[in-house]
């Protein structure tokens, strides 16, 4: 409902009737839902799975999108002046550094994630979709396959700049398996995907552990306590802070959509295309989503 809107009584005298819904109770109903929601509780609650299994389903949905495309769809323009056979390519040559830094490839940590990945993808041009398909599918199993026989996801691997331990990196590669999967089903004209409940809660984890990160590869210094709550299955509530250390921070709150959020995060969608609700200062509000969308890789 929105402030001013009429709905008919219920159960009450004069049934029927319009009656008007008093001004400001959105905002007192959001207000209220944010002070209520403790941190680090996810509603409604589900099984927990691992960060090598969110990785498993991740690749297995765009491993689904792939076989239901017809040839034609590989073809078509995808991102960065790559069709989606070439993004596909460019997949593939990210999992292949991923396994260059499980490896302990010292020269893998620091490269470009596009140009390191270049190379894969302009050798799928001329390639039939299916073997595109097959080298992508091999990839991602032998990503799985090393993280299954180290048996390991607490130690770090450093890749395209990032040095996160082996389930963060893992939920990465989720991430962004899922944005890719939906960047192609654009392209084809295919309705967009939502992660299942269980993976996308994994991702609004990391997405949210990672904003000082994010703030401070931004230039975000002024100290702000964010409190964040994303809403709908996959969702929950964090306290984070952000900037420096030194000085009073500012206390915001940001209540938003989980999926959203992540598209956010994957720079698919803009701060202010983001329907939010926000207590605090706005402007800050607003850097602090800025920052956030920085983490994509692309």
């Amino acid at each position: 409902m929105t402030p001013g809107r009429t709905t008919p009584g219920r159960g009450t005298p004069g049934r029927g009737r319009p009656v008007e819904v008093p001004g400001g109770l959105r905002e007192r109903v959001l207000a209220a839902s944010w002070q209520a929601r403790a941190a680090g509780h996810a509603l409604p609650q589900m099984a927990a799975i691992s960060p090598a299994e969110a990785f498993g389903r991740a690749a297995d949905a765009f491993g689904g999108l792939l076989s239901a495309l017809q040839d034609a769809d590989w073809r078509r323009p995808a991102l960065r002046g790559l069709d989606v056979q070439g993004l596909v390519g460019h997949l593939i040559g990210v999992e292949d550094d991923v396994q260059r830094g499980l490896a302990g490839d010292a020269g893998i940590a620091t490269a470009d994630h596009v140009a390191s990945t270049d190379p894969a993808a302009v050798r799928q041009a001329g390639r039939s979709p299916a073997q595109t398909r097959g080298d992508w599918r091999r990839a991602a199993d032998r990503t799985l396959a090393l993280v299954g026989a180290s048996g390991d996801l607490t130690g770090e691997v450093a890749v395209h700049g990032l040095r996160l331990p082996i389930g963060a990196l893992l939920m990465v590669r989720a991430f962004e398996l899922w944005t890719h999967d939906n960047d192609i089903r654009r392209a084809a004209g295919l309705p967009p995907s939502v992660p299942d409940p269980a993976t996308l809660r994994l991702m609004t984890d990391l997405a949210a552990r990672l904003l000082p990160h994010a703030a401070a590869r931004t230039g975000l210094r002024e100290p702000v306590e964010v409190h964040l709550v994303l809403t709908g299955p996959g969702g929950g509530t964090w306290d984070v802070a952000v900037g420096d250390r030194a000085g009073e921070p500012a206390l915001v709150g940001i209540v938003t959509d989980a999926v959203a959020f992540c598209r956010l995060v994957a720079n698919r969608l803009t701060p202010d295309g983001l329907d939010r609700y926000v207590t605090g200062s706005p402007a800050r509000a607003a850097r602090v989503l800025a920052a956030a969308s920085a983490l994509a890789l692309d």
